[in-house]
């Protein structure tokens, strides 16, 4: 490969706190998929993987009393793209992609986006240039800062926006509503909205006195299947009854 300053490289070497014996898995990692088929996109796939379950250990051995839902929020702030971004051009990745024509034409400065999966991809090629033990410590040391913000205090959302939220943080397609019925005269109709996620095939039907209301009800029951409670999310908008309660 040899694309990227030998000065460069170990420059970001010394930001991370870790030297890699392989100096082409190292340009891997910072190769955009826009520069050809051997790219950083395998590596990403990878260091996603490991970034998710070294970020959950940690919530869950730093905080024993917070349910499933907080822990599943507190999370998806971690690992969302934006944390991982601001990671990315703390490194100076956006310094060192390999881009193909394109995207060096149309990204200046370097997308967000391509820095954030350049982040995962560096944490995937730190696992194979050595073991769990040594990118565990390398993540966490990336994290630390966040880990000491994030909020484990639910922010008063509504289902809809929460639910979206945990599919953007599983990367995967947003919630599906579909209006099951129509039921009643004009004044007083009303309504039945079937909600969908791809997350395990979920799925639920929610009510109300108009068809805003009737997706929040459907949110918040897909939501409690995730072990997120009432009060995780309110209505901004109408007033959602879920078994006979007002959120």
């Amino acid at each position: 490969m040899g694309q990227i300053k030998t000065s460069l490289l170990a420059a970001l070497q010394k930001k991370l706190g870790y030297s890699f014996k392989d100096h082409d898995l190292l340009e891997l990692a910072l190769t955009h998929k826009s520069s050809g088929s051997k790219n950083n996109e395998r590596l990403e796939f990878l260091g996603d993987s490991l970034l998710n379950a070294i970020a959950a250990e940690a919530l869950f051995m730093r905080y024993d009393d917070v349910p499933e839902g907080v822990m599943t929020t507190a999370r998806s702030q971690l690992v969302k793209g934006k944390t991982l971004a601001k990671i990315g051009f703390s490194l100076e990745l956006d310094s060192l992609m390999i881009l193909g024509l394109g995207e060096k034409g149309s990204s200046s400065p370097v997308k967000h986006s391509i820095v954030g999966d350049a982040v995962e991809a560096l944490i995937g090629a730190i696992y194979i240039d050595s073991d769990f033990k040594q990118c565990q410590k390398i993540v966490l040391s990336l994290l630390d800062d966040y880990l000491e913000q994030v909020s484990l205090v639910p922010e008063f959302k509504d289902a809809k926006t929460l639910l979206q939220e945990l599919m953007q943080a599983e990367r995967l397609a947003l919630p599906v509503y579909e209006l099951d019925k129509v039921e009643g005269p004009g004044h007083e109709q009303h309504f039945t909205v079937k909600c969908s996620v791809e997350l395990q095939s979920k799925f639920a039907f929610g009510e109300g006195k108009s068809r805003r209301a009737a997706e929040q009800n459907a949110a918040m029951r897909v939501l409690k299947q995730f072990n997120y409670s009432d009060k995780d999310a309110i209505s901004q908008d109408d007033k959602v009854v879920y078994d006979g309660k007002a959120l």
